[in-house]
């Protein structure tokens, strides 16, 4: 079923030929979870996956289907003679993904072959998951919950940002992640103004926001949550920034339809902190794509929001608040979009304070 989506996607480019090379992408039409390990050619009668010594093996157990072509030098020797054997002239190529390097090497391997630079060919398909697609990514969500809740129960004012990130890590890689889905965030503080904060050494205080950003690869597919709490009372300016986002949350998680555009379904969140006089400061969009990656198709966002959100995709929804020498509080759940609205997978506790 993906390749023949794929190869009506060749036709309408009017391509002989794509070649693949962007890791997930390999994965998902294949199986094969080499990486860079392998480059598939598809065109409209072939399926060839081209690799050397390393990962002959790998592939003929994973890719039984696909027709093996080996190399003894780089994966770019192979294609003269398979192209001159296929026939093809205008081949499409991941765009993103190919060095200005490796394209030298590729024009120079196919001289007298037309190379067309092709953007989400496969990116467009991975977007919509089928049922087992999305079991996978509900139990790396499953994991990322369990983490979460272990972490409660283990913070400590006078922990370091690494301490906590490292036990989150090693939760995770214990119960079953084959590794984590990114580098985990845990933003204390002032820290937490910065969405994308590295661990630090600095220690965890009673009574300040902590941010949270967590995932597990289970299955080859991710998991992303965010939580933001507070050790001990919280004061009354965390309580308002925090009801804030949770109510902008909510209300996206309750009205986003299919049909929509990223950016409509972000301005449902994005009003609400808007009113609430925080607009400024919520400057990421509302939520990405997960599946293979742990950013992907759909954008849900007022930034690159023209994709039109359809039944079956699974995005994050996640609002925030960054404020400098303060700090943050995003909340983040993961949603398959039904035909009736989001279907909610994240369980975590939305409740922020962790008793001393």
């Amino acid at each position: 079923m993906r390749l023949s989506k794929l190869r009506e996607k060749i036709a309408a480019a009017n391509l002989d030929a794509m070649f693949i090379t962007q890791p997930q992408n390999v994965r998902y039409l294949s199986g094969f979870t080499g990486g860079e390990g392998a480059v598939l050619v598809v065109t409209p009668r072939e399926a060839i996956a081209v690799t050397g010594f390393i990962y002959r093996e790998q592939i003929q157990r994973q890719a039984p289907e696909w027709e093996l072509v080996e190399t003894k030098g780089k994966l770019v020797s192979a294609f003269p003679d398979l192209v001159a054997r296929l026939g093809v002239r205008r081949i499409g190529f991941e765009g993103m993904h190919l060095t200005v390097n490796q394209h030298r090497e590729w024009a120079e391997a196919l001289s007298g072959c037309e190379l067309v630079p092709i953007k989400d060919m496969v990116e467009d398909l991975r977007a919509v998951k089928d049922e087992k697609e999305i079991e996978a990514i509900e139990k790396a969500v499953i994991l990322a919950d369990s983490a979460f809740a272990h972490i409660t129960k283990f913070i400590r004012p006078g922990m370091t940002e690494k301490e906590v990130g490292w036990e989150l890590e090693k939760y995770m890689r214990t119960h079953g992640a084959e590794k984590v889905s990114f580098d985990i965030i845990v933003g204390s503080g002032s820290n937490g103004a910065m969405p994308h904060a590295t661990v630090s050494e600095r220690m965890i205080r009673a009574g300040e926001p902590i941010v949270m950003d967590l995932g597990a690869v289970v299955d080859g597919f991710c998991s992303d949550l965010t939580r933001t709490i507070v050790i001990g009372e919280p004061d009354d300016r965390f309580r308002a920034i925090y009801d804030t986002v949770l109510r902008a949350q909510v209300h996206a998680e309750a009205k986003i339809l299919p049909g929509m555009t990223g950016r409509e379904a972000d301005a449902i969140a994005r009003d609400i902190i808007t009113a609430a006089g925080y607009g400024e400061a919520f400057g990421h969009g509302l939520g990405h794509g997960v599946g293979l990656a742990v950013h992907e198709k759909p954008r849900v966002s007022y930034v690159e929001g023209e994709n039109v959100l359809q039944s079956g995709m699974v995005f994050t929804v996640e609002p925030g608040i960054y404020l400098p020498d303060w700090g943050g509080v995003r909340i983040e759940d993961i949603v398959v979009l039904r035909e009736d609205g989001c279907q909610v997978l994240t369980r975590a506790s939305r409740e922020p304070i962790v008793p001393l």
